[in-house]
């Protein structure tokens, strides 16, 4: 096959701006028959419940159920997979779980209150959702990471209840998945996907129990239609293809980069891997790592699709000028392949996750490092976070008010309300003050 010549950019060229724009640019597949065919189901599943869901997993899944009750995959079933599975693979899955908690524990929130001298008492109380939905994608791959890194900061905010739903087309699932689900303790899991199951944990069935927040990846039936009950539920976020940005100063070898960069293009086709170095000659090197590797490759075609079609090599100036390529791009996976990654780290403000200095693979952050690897994509790393712990925990401002404390408010907040126009606001206030 072909060698691969992957797109160079250069700061240096005046349109470069407005290439990498082009470059980034990603639109969903989502469009008009895919938004009306998930509304069809929503309003299905909402309208008919369990029937419906059984109708529509039949049909998209090539299955033959005739009630809810076959859906549902017992806790004894994912006991069953753990033993079932290879030795390394339960103490990888155990490992990296151990891992995860470890991590997610810092990230616990607490309530608080303070007492102002008058006796007044303000603060917030920190209380965990009750139960959560959690979209396992299935089908063509199987994720028990996905499993854990969904499940365990939930379990750490004391969430009451974790409902697991994954895809089984032909009836078929992976034991990795149940083991994972046996291992974090999943309270209830079905084999359902597709938008179908979002519907499910969204309004609820006879058998699905409705949720206060859906979390997980899938396609882009199940994104449109996450997008589509947000506001009923709450969302994790509507994460878009996977993405790697490598910051190298030339130092480091070749073939780690070129790997680094098909870790991510492997994904899919749409997946983004761009490297950014002020070494124009290590671009060459990684672009010779790159044809010399990608024969080798299980998934070369993905891998040759994605970083033809959204890959670049990009020649800056120096480390201060990456720092600035970083910052616009806003990456969800960002390795500082550099001497001294913490100088460079000073510069960075948006990217999901940080792998700093030549040893640490972005690999190690999807499965077992510690930190979450559900982040965000498509630039939204300049406004949103990797889900954590604070998205399964609410938060309840806490007021009470002293019999001085309300005087000394009650007369402020009156003359606001009189402002506004807001006489009841203003009068139930001034009720309270002391004559």
């Amino acid at each position: 096959m072909a060698s691969l010549s992957v797109k160079r950019l250069t700061t240096q060229d005046g349109g470069f701006w407005s290439e990498l724009d082009r470059l980034l640019a990603w639109e969903s597949v989502s469009d008009e028959q895919v938004a009306g065919a998930v509304k069809e189901i929503l309003a299905e599943v909402r309208r008919r419940g369990d029937a419906a869901v059984v109708e529509y997993t039949n049909r998209f899944d090539r299955m033959s159920v005739e009630s809810m009750d076959e859906l549902e995959i017992p806790r004894e079933r994912m006991h069953e997979a753990l033993e079932r599975i290879p030795v390394e693979e339960r103490k990888a899955l155990e490992f990296s779980t151990q891992r995860l908690f470890a991590y997610h524990e810092y990230q616990r929130a607490e309530s608080w209150s303070y007492t102002e001298p008058d006796g007044t008492m303000l603060g917030q109380k920190v209380t965990p959702l009750d139960r959560v939905g959690l979209y396992v994608p299935g089908g063509k791959a199987s994720y028990p990471s996905s499993v854990l890194m969904n499940a365990v900061p939930a379990k750490v905010a004391g969430v009451g209840e974790i409902i697991m739903v994954v895809p089984t087309p032909d009836g078929e699932i992976n034991d990795m998945v149940l083991a994972a689900a046996a291992i974090v303790g999943v309270d209830r899991a079905f084999d359902v996907g597709g938008a179908q199951a979002v519907a499910a944990l969204a309004y609820g069935t006879g058998s699905v129990p409705q949720v206060d927040k859906i979390v997980g990846p899938g396609n882009i039936y199940v994104a449109t239609a996450k997008g589509m009950v947000f506001g009923t539920v709450g969302i994790d976020m509507i994460a878009g293809p996977s993405e790697i940005l490598v910051v190298c100063d030339g130092a480091t070898a070749p073939d780690w980069v070129a790997m680094d960069l098909f870790s991510q293009a492997e994904h899919d086709e749409d997946a983004q891997s761009i490297l950014v170095s002020p070494d124009a000659e290590f671009l060459d090197k990684v672009q010779a790592s790159i044809d010399r590797l990608l024969p080798q490759m299980e998934r070369e075609a993905i891998i040759r699709q994605s970083l033809g079609a959204r890959g670049a090599l990009v020649h800056v100036q120096d480390l201060d000028e990456a720092a600035k390529v970083i910052n616009y791009i806003a990456p969800e996976h960002l390795e500082l392949s550099v001497e001294d990654p913490d100088e460079l780290l000073e510069s960075v403000r948006h990217a999901g996750a940080v792998f700093m200095g030549r040893y640490t693979a972005e690999a190690v952050g999807d499965y077992c490092a510690g930190p979450n690897h559900v982040l965000p994509t498509s630039r939204t790393a300049r406004f949103s976070s990797p889900l954590g712990v604070y998205d399964f925990q609410k938060r309840s401002s806490l007021i009470m008010c002293s019999a001085a404390g309300a005087s000394f408010l009650g007369g402020h907040a009156a003359t606001l309300a009189r402002g506004e126009g807001l006489t009841a606001h203003a009068r139930s206030a001034e009720y309270r003050i002391k004559k």
